[in-house]
């Protein structure tokens, strides 16, 4: 943190890194899933979006640590007032990330936008039953929501132990979510490639997924943190920035499962 930044009560922070490095390893996430596609689909083939991934934990790591470390001094009144408008248009810009692809699904499945598909789900297409591991799913999320609640309440009444329980039950309700995910994933039977229908229905709920994942870490850096005893009363933007996203998340899961899961299946 600049020393002049004791000085006034703006936002002012040295030179990172961090920026630069995640933009370089979102690129590669990007560029090796778009080779992963196009190649046989081996294990091999996934090393360039393997080293993204690795580069994009590597960055989150390091730059939440240096935010952190910077929160305990530096961030008052005025600065957290900054962070919230920034979250707020981040989580603006997500949902405008997801509007394109509701967007793609709807034009698809709506016949009179698309009159080269003459019936939804397309032809040969075996959809998943929304009542089985979608419902679960949605219930695990509905729950998380809760217990992230309970924690973020048990921060404001000062209750460590409560805000610490509620907010590890968040982190592996967003793991069974995961983990449901992916045995619905290898069990669907239909791949990407096999249509309008997978492609769509992959690129949503796969991106959901990764911000479901985005968000047990973030919660996990929030329940360390907590351990530490790094939230008050006062002052704990970084845990209510983790609950506007985990919320976004349980939002945007709501959205999918009534619209491609049950709607449109």
């Amino acid at each position: 943190m600049s020393d002049h930044a004791q000085k006034h009560p703006f936002h002012l922070v040295d030179p990172s890194p961090w920026p630069m490095v995640a933009s370089l390893s979102a690129g590669l996430f990007t560029g090796g899933m778009v080779y992963f596609m196009h190649s046989d689909r081996m294990l091999t083939d996934f090393w360039l979006a393997a080293i993204g991934i690795a580069g994009i934990l590597f960055v989150m790591f390091r730059w939440w640590g240096d935010v952190v470390r910077e929160s305990r001094i530096y961030h008052n009144s005025v600065v957290q007032i900054g962070l919230r408008y920034g979250m707020s248009l981040f989580i603006a810009s997500e949902v405008m990330f997801f509007v394109a692809f509701f967007w793609a699904f709807f034009q698809s499945a709506l016949l009179d936008f698309n009159p080269a598909i003459t019936e939804w789900p397309p032809a040969g297409i075996e959809v998943l039953d929304p009542w089985d591991l979608p419902f679960i799913n949605t219930l695990i999320l509905l729950l998380s929501g809760c217990t992230l609640t309970w924690a973020h309440h048990a921060c404001l009444e000062g209750n460590k132990k409560h805000m610490v329980q509620g907010l590890a039950i968040t982190v592996l309700l967003g793991i069974s979510f995961l983990a449901c995910q992916a045995y619905e994933y290898h069990h669907a039977a239909f791949a990407f490639d096999d249509g309008i229908y997978p492609s769509t229905f992959y690129m949503a709920t796969g991106f959901h997924g990764f911000h479901v994942f985005v968000g047990t870490v973030f919660l996990a850096v929030c329940l360390y943190r907590a351990n530490r005893g790094d939230f008050k009363p006062d002052h704990h933007f970084g845990l209510e920035a983790a609950a506007w996203y985990w919320h976004f998340v349980d939002v945007v899961w709501l959205f999918l499962f009534f619209s491609v899961y049950i709607w449109g299946g």
